[in-house]
This record gives C-alpha cells, structure tokens and sequence, in this order.
C-alpha cells in the first residue's frame, strides 16, 4: 500500500502543480526574458540527500569534476530558493515550463549524481491560498 501512495502523490501534485494559479515569473532563455505563468509552470523541489559514505571534501571535488554549477539548473530554470536541510543535504525548489522537465532532470542525472541521492516532488504555491483564509478566520473572529 505505501509503495503505491507516492506513485499517486507525486502525480496529484503534479496535476495540482499544472492547474493552480498565481504562478508568474520571468526566466532567460538565450538572454531573452520568457513569462512563465500559470498554465505552463511547473515548481519542483528536489532533495540531494548527502552520500554519507564520503565526507564533504570528497563530495565537493565530485560535484566540481561533474560541473554540477555549470549544468545544473539549465539556463532558464528559475530557482526560487537552495537551503541546506542538516542531516538531509540540499532542498531546491525550482520553477520552469513542464516542457523543460526531461532537461531538468538529465542536468541532475548528470551533475549530482553519485556525491547525492535524489529526490523530486512537484509542488505548487500555496501562500495565496493560507493568507485568504487566515484573513477570512480573522474577519470572522469576535473583537477581543
């Protein structure tokens, strides 16, 4: 039962991720500014969990002979942020057109793996929907 729930999780997201709203930002493909918005955006936080087996010294010299700066994100590929999760590794969330995914994915392929394990989860933006409904529970509560 659990091995089929993430399966099924990823692809609600995925759909969610594809049909949500208030997705607008500005990419560069060749030098040129290119809209994504809401129908062709998609967010994708991916997670490089830390190979445990080799120490930091060990995983930076492979992310440099593996270019992993210079291929990853393509160009185009919006990173809305890159935090470090301690005892997890990176967690990047990042925005694009759904037809740019196979490209995304080949740049990971190709520049993180082996100093990390990975992981991807397609994601939307909630923010609009917490801050209605805090203002509607707000508007709704009795003045103290």
């Amino acid at each position: 039962m659990k091995t089929l729930l993430k399966p099924l999780l990823a692809s609600v997201l995925l759909f969610s991720t594809l049909v949500s709203g208030g997705l607008h930002a500005q990419a560069s493909t060749s030098g040129k500014p290119v809209a994504i918005s809401a129908d062709n955006a998609v967010l994708l936080t991916v997670f490089l969990k830390h190979d445990q087996s080799r120490n930091l010294n060990e995983i930076r010299t492979k992310l440099t002979e593996q270019e992993l700066f210079k291929v990853f994100p393509p160009e185009g590929v919006e990173i809305v942020s890159w935090t470090i999760a301690m005892g997890i590794g990176h967690v990047i969330v990042l925005r694009f057109p759904a037809s740019r995914l196979r490209e995304v994915n080949l740049a990971i392929e190709r520049s993180a793996w082996g100093p990390f394990r990975t992981e991807f989860f397609p994601t939307y933006d909630y923010m609009d929907i917490v801050a209605a409904e805090q203002s509607k529970v707000r508007k709704a509560a009795p003045a103290k």
